[in-house]
């Protein structure tokens, strides 16, 4: 099993920036490909960004493709999701998410394990 811990989130101005980390503990850091997906209020839990074990593959979301980057440091047992140009719209708290897998890299059921969340607030 892998813990997930987010932090970084907070309350930024409208084409700011932000960045937030998932530190995990617990099996080998690079056996797992990691994402981030996000949930507003009242929406569905959705897709942002996902990175391969050795993070040489990376995909992303329409909605945030050009504006955020996802990164991984297995060094560190670290993922990153660097958010550049906010928008209020992608206000949201923010998931980190890791697969034992191969597939399905933006299904939130492809992913076995979470972490609890940071909040990212922007306002216009």
């Amino acid at each position: 099993q892998v813990q997930l811990v987010e932090s970084g989130g907070g309350f930024v101005q409208a084409g700011a920036s932000l960045r937030v980390s998932c530190a995990a503990s617990g099996r080998i850091f690079s056996t797992y490909a990691m994402a981030w997906f996000r949930q507003a209020p009242g929406k569905e839990r959705e897709f942002v960004a996902a990175i391969s074990r050795s993070g040489g593959i990376t995909r992303y979301a329409d909605s945030v493709k050009g504006r955020f980057t996802i990164s991984r440091d297995n060094a560190k047992n670290t993922v990153y999701l660097q958010m550049n140009s906010l928008k209020p719209e992608d206000t949201a708290i923010y998931y980190c998410s890791a697969t034992e897998g191969s597939s399905g890299y933006s299904t939130v059921s492809s992913y076995q394990y979470w972490g609890q969340g940071t909040q990212v607030t922007v306002s216009s």
